[in-house]
Order: structure tokens, then C-alpha cells, then sequence
């Protein structure tokens, strides 16, 4: 096993290369063991952009295909990028609404990872994209010490990782020209906005999208300044008028609304 100044070293020598990422998984992996690399960059709404990824097939369809279809939308990292959280190393948990783990993200996406726990990097690039080196493990969360031993080699990612994807911005740019790209980018920025658009009021497709998102009703009533009891009367609204009965059912229309909007 290389020791840490080796494997920096290394990762120095990477930059620029296609094999800086991978390089960067091999450093951190010589801290703390875990099963999966990705790393996606997001800028506001656009699609996210996978830059890595060691997933074999069948998994990589879930962690990647499945979720640049519009899950991610729901993702607490992906939030996290659109609340401006600031850069550093983060537990899913850490950054999750109060009832993700309840929530139909959770039940119906995220729990088909299999996933014990995903950390990230969040690190802030040129013309506000953000790259997020996601690393995941599937039988048991890092302990306080692996967490705080990965939080010291911060600053090796986060200079790293500026100086070998500083032209994100420039990319996403150039993929916005893409047809394809630019129909999810429209569609992603209005699909909560515009979800039950002509049946739905704007007050229930807000408890709509604070609900998909993982925040209980007294959570959502904090956001919206209204009472749990006028979230929960909202909520009852919103199932009526789509003729559905649960939350599954709810965010899979808005996943079909999307993916076919």
C-alpha cells in the first residue's frame, strides 16, 4: 500500500491526465475503505455531469442512468449544490431533510443502491459548477475516525480536483446546444414549478415539492409559514385531485411527468 505522501504524489502527477480520477479514488481509498467512486458536477438545474464512476454494469444503470433521468432532482447532495452548502466533506445524513430516510426518494431510488452510507466533497468550481466526489459503502458507514482521517485530505482534493476540471463551466455550455440536453435542462428547471400545472395551486405543488424532497409536514409548514395541520390538508388536496392514493404513487407522477415532459 502506497503511503499518503506517495499516493499525493501521484495524484499530482495525474492531473490533466484520464486517469486523475481514478488515481483520486486509489489516494482515498489508502485512508478508508469503501465500494464505489462517482463523481458528478452539477451547475443549477442542468443534468448532472458524470465525470467517474467504478460501478459494474448493472449497478451503474441505478447509481447513473437511472438517476440522470430525474431522481437526482431529489438527491440531498444535489440540493445541497442548489442551497450553496459550503465546500467540505459531508455525510448524506448530515445534509438530508428530517424525514429522508422515510421518504419515497428513499423507498422508491435510493434504497435499491443497497447503500450503508455515501460522504462527499463538495468543491466549488469556475462559473459556480460544483463537483462532488461521492464515495459509497455498502455494508457499514465510515466511522468518526475514517470520516475525520478523509476530512483532513481535503484541501489535496479540493486543489486537485480545481485544477484538473476547471473547464466544467465551458462544458456545460457546450452540452447546452445539445437538443436532448437542452429539453431535460428546461424541463428539470420547471418540474416543480409546472408538476399538476392547471389542476394543482401553486401552494400545493410547493408541499408537493418539499414533501418528494423528504421534509416531514412540520418541516414543510416551518418553509411554507403555515401550520402542519394546512400541510396535511394540502396534501390530501394534491392526492384527490391526481386520483392517487400514496406518496409512491405521487413520485412516480413526477417522474413520468418529467422524463416525458
Amino acid at each position: 500500500m502506497k503511503s499518503l505522501i506517495e499516493a499525493t504524489g501521484a495524484l499530482v502527477d495525474a492531473i490533466g491526465t484520464e486517469r486523475f480520477a481514478k488515481t483520486l479514488s486509489d489516494a482515498l481509498q489508502g485512508i478508508a475503505p469503501f465500494d464505489y467512486t462517482v463523481v458528478f458536477a452539477y451547475l443549477g438545474s442542468a443534468r448532472p455531469m458524470d465525470l467517474f464512476d467504478d460501478f459494474p454494469r448493472g449497478k451503474r444503470k441505478i447509481f447513473v442512468e437511472d438517476y440522470q433521468e430525474g431522481p437526482y432532482l431529489l438527491d440531498p447532495f444535489y440540493l445541497a449544490c442548489g442551497n450553496e452548502v459550503a465546500s467540505g466533506l459531508y455525510r448524506i445524513r448530515d445534509l438530508a431533510p428530517d424525514r429522508f430516510f422515510q421518504g419515497e426518494y428513499f423507498r422508491s431510488y435510493y434504497a435499491r443502491t443497497g447503500l450503508a452510507e455515501e460522504i462527499g466533497y463538495f468543491i466549488e468550481m469556475p462559473g459556480k459548477t460544483i463537483v462532488v466526489v461521492s464515495l459509497m459503502r455498502a455494508k457499514k458507514a465510515f466511522s468518526a475516525k475514517e470520516f475525520r482521517q478523509l476530512g483532513e485530505f481535503w484541501p489535496v482534493v479540493r486543489a486537485a480536483c480545481q485544477r484538473n476540471w476547471g473547464d466544467l463551466d465551458a462544458r456545460f455550455g457546450l452540452n447546452a446546444h445539445n437538443p436532448s440536453d437542452e429539453s431535460m435542462h428546461h424541463s428539470v428547471a420547471l418540474a416543480f414549478t409546472n408538476f399538476g400545472d392547471g389542476i394543482l395551486t401553486p401552494r400545493e405543488r410547493q408541499v408537493v415539492e418539499f414533501t418528494l424532497k423528504g421534509h416531514s409536514a412540520d418541516a414543510v409548514g416551518r418553509i411554507l409559514e403555515i401550520s402542519p395541520g394546512t400541510v396535511r390538508i394540502h396534501r390530501r388536496n394534491v392526492y384527490s385531485k391526481l386520483q392517487i392514493r400514496s406518496q409512491g404513487e405521487l413520485f412516480s407522477k413526477f417522474i413520468d411527468t418529467l422524463v416525458s415532459g
